[in-house]
């Protein structure tokens, strides 16, 4: 008996080490290529950062200009996708989880899992079809729009399956207490998964801050400061790509260090929601 059980512990112990060493190099590649496009992009571009370029708007070729105006503009399409996709996105999600088991919860996650994989471009042409066609304006409300229609279906699954990790016990316990189904959903099951949540709003708002193809139907961008939901408004994706088709080398470089800025503000977002999110000990 104990020779058989010698050799089966050993073989377990050498498959364990062996997935454990693939899944180590597997994430160490990962990791290496993300640090080498990273480090490639700010090598690029820290060399046209400047408080200057960060504040001031367009200007001629020759003249140092910036790009306050896409900084400004990307904050108002974010703010606004948020504001109008994570609200629905949450409480889909909470649907789905909580309340979600016959047949229009069955369709509501078919067309979520659908949207997920949907092109941005097709949400773009959505929204211009919608909004921009018959108001012949584009607008950042409509830019807002389109971005919020991406944002939605990844804050729903996030939250469905975030929700789905509470554990039962938890619910069984406030329940047993007599609270009512709503208050043990909104006091004992999301503030358990709320740093699960927010780490998927942060994916989401990761995704639709690099988006260029939707604000091309919607926005369509701007040279100028502008803080108005119905006009066109500048963004910071929109001015990567304008900046880096345009052949000119000044123009590539402020393209470099755009796309610097972009990458600065998503990881700072997603720094400020880890510290606020994070579990108290």
């Amino acid at each position: 008996m104990e020779a058989t059980i010698q050799p089966t512990t050993s073989r377990r112990n050498l498959t364990n080490l062996i997935m454990t060493s693939v899944t180590a190099v597997c994430a160490l590649v990962a990791v290496t290529i993300l640090v080498l496009i990273l480090g490639y992009i700010a090598y690029q571009g820290i060399t046209s950062i400047s408080w200057q370029f960060l504040t001031s708007g367009y200007k001629p070729l020759g003249e140092g200009g910036g790009i306050g105006h896409a900084i400004l503009g990307s904050l108002i399409l974010i703010s606004l996708a948020s504001a109008i996709g994570m609200p629905i996105g949450i409480a889909c999600g909470v649907y789905l989880a909580e309340f979600g088991d016959g047949w229009f919860a069955r369709i509501a996650r078919f067309l979520t899992d659908t949207l997920t994989g949907v092109p941005s471009i097709i949400v773009g042409v959505f929204v211009y079809t919608l909004l921009v066609l018959p108001t012949k304006q584009y607008s950042a409300f409509a830019g807002g729009i389109a971005l919020s229609l991406v944002m939605i279906p990844i804050v729903a699954r996030t939250t469905e399956e975030m929700i789905r990790l509470v554990p039962i016990s938890l619910r069984e316990g406030a329940l047993a207490l007599g609270a009512p189904q709503w208050k043990v959903t909104m006091g004992v099951v999301l503030p358990a998964a709320a740093s699960g949540i927010a780490t998927g709003a942060m994916l989401a708002i990761a995704r639709i801050s690099g988006e260029t193809a939707p604000l091309l139907m919607t926005v369509l961008g701007s040279s100028y400061f502008n803080w108005y939901l119905d006009q066109p408004i500048a963004s910071l994706p929109v001015e990567i790509y304008y900046s880096a088709i345009s052949g000119n080398d000044e123009e590539s470089a402020k393209a470099w260090a755009a796309t610097l800025v972009l990458m600065t503000l998503i990881l700072a977002i997603n720094l400020i929601v880890r510290f606020f999110t994070r579990k108290k000990a």
